[in-house]
């Protein structure tokens, strides 16, 4: 995935499978691919013992799948040109050994806990939760001896991972798990590009120029490829020694990842975060084929949605309101105790923009998820431009 602030998928999702390195990344070792939650077994086979209390196990668990989301998430090897996701050697990542078996009580939990991962509050990335045994070695993250003892002295498993991470942390449970792609989106960008593609290529671009001041700002942040994003993508070429073309092809595109991450630090324990941010453009109204941009927009807030409320329909991201984004709106509609009219108005768009910014205030081990009728209010909400959307519509209002 690509790590920015505005993204096609700004929510972390727990990846069907995982392809492990089996030793240093330049190493001509083997490359597996296995299901994320058997790596995760393998891992904490691995890792930590079957005899400790279960709070430390639960806690040394949650710490293997955020880490490896962590790598995932930021694109961390692949970005570099390795077709892998992490490697096996704790010297980089975590421990795995090809083949092994599992034990009975640690497999039995992995099943029970398989998407939670921790995240800093306030932020969207899984924690690069980094941990250590706490003998032999010792590190800034979680130390799995200092686990079990803190369970032994009756801490559950939050309170064990706060004691490491800080306060600061809150575990988010039941993420989807999909089939997770590179983010690169498969061709080149360039002016008269369009898309979200284009607005994560503006806001990460944004985001290093504060590292970077020779990279000029982009402003208004719009989805738009137009001269402004040609400069700054030039600057951006020519100080990471790329051909200062102006277009945001493959090469250019994972310079970007990489040192996005780099300036926040996502891939560290402490990062800067992200947050959850989204494109701030309304149209006037959307209804049954209507297209664009901002159709895509009104898909993918439906579809997080969907992930969490099961009454809710997804639709598919195709930034044409069709008869599934229909469907899925008057079923948002009834859920929300709104007019089940099909077309995205102000009290629907806003409704929607609030749950969807709700996740993050409600996809936590203590709490419900989204209870029907208690829309959360959120400090990121966003009002309605003054016209709906409905079934046709356009960046622009009526198709």
């Amino acid at each position: 995935m690509m790590a920015a602030e505005v993204r096609t998928n700004v929510i972390p999702v727990i990846p069907e499978t995982i392809t492990v390195h089996l030793g240093l990344p330049n190493s001509p070792a083997e490359n597996v691919t296995v299901s994320f939650t058997d790596y995760v077994k393998n891992v904490a086979s691995s890792e930590i013992y079957p005899t400790w209390d279960e709070s430390a196990l639960r806690a040394n668990i949650l710490a293997i799948m955020s880490y490896a989301l962590n790598r995932v998430y930021t694109e961390y090897y692949r970005s570099r040109g390795y077709d892998f996701d992490i490697t096996n050697t704790t010297a980089r990542d975590q421990a795995f050994v090809n083949g092994r078996s599992y034990f009975e009580n640690i497999s039995r939990l992995v099943d029970e806990m398989v998407g939670s991962y921790i995240r800093r509050v306030g932020s969207v990335e899984p924690l690069a939760a980094k941990f250590c045994n706490g003998t032999t070695s010792t590190c800034d993250g979680l130390s799995q001896w200092g686990s079990e003892a803190l369970a032994q002295e009756g801490l559950d498993s939050v309170e064990i991972l706060k004691y490491y991470y800080g306060d600061d942390i809150e575990i988010v449970t039941n993420a989807p798990m999909e089939g997770v792609t590179e983010s690169y989106p498969g061709t080149p960008l360039r002016l008269g590009s369009t898309g979200p593609a284009v607005t994560v290529v503006q806001t990460s671009l944004n985001r290093i120029s504060q590292s970077y001041p020779a990279i000029p700002k982009i402003n208004p942040v719009d989805g738009i490829y137009g001269p402004q994003t040609k400069a700054a993508v030039e600057a951006f070429q020519q100080i990471f020694a790329l051909e200062p073309d102006g277009i945001v092809g493959r090469a250019t595109w994972y310079q970007l990842v990489r040192v996005y991450v780099a300036v926040t630090r996502l891939a560290e324990l402490q990062s800067e975060g992200q947050q959850f941010l989204f494109i701030q453009e309304y149209p006037e109204f959307l209804s049954l084929g209507d297209r664009g941009q901002l159709v895509e927009q009104l898909q993918y807030m439906l579809l997080v949605i969907s992930s969490f409320v099961p009454t809710v329909q997804a639709p598919d991201q195709t930034g044409v309101f069709d008869n599934a984004t229909l469907y899925a709106v008057r079923s948002f509609q009834r859920y929300a105790g709104l007019p089940v009219t099909g077309s995205v108005g102000k009290a629907t768009w806003d409704t929607i923009f609030e749950q969807f910014n709700s996740v993050d205030l409600t996809v936590f081990e203590d709490g419900a998820l989204f209870p029907a009728g208690d829309l959360a209010e959120t400090s990121r909400l966003t009002q309605f431009p003054g016209a709906a959307l409905s079934l046709g519509s356009t960046d622009g209002g009526m198709a």
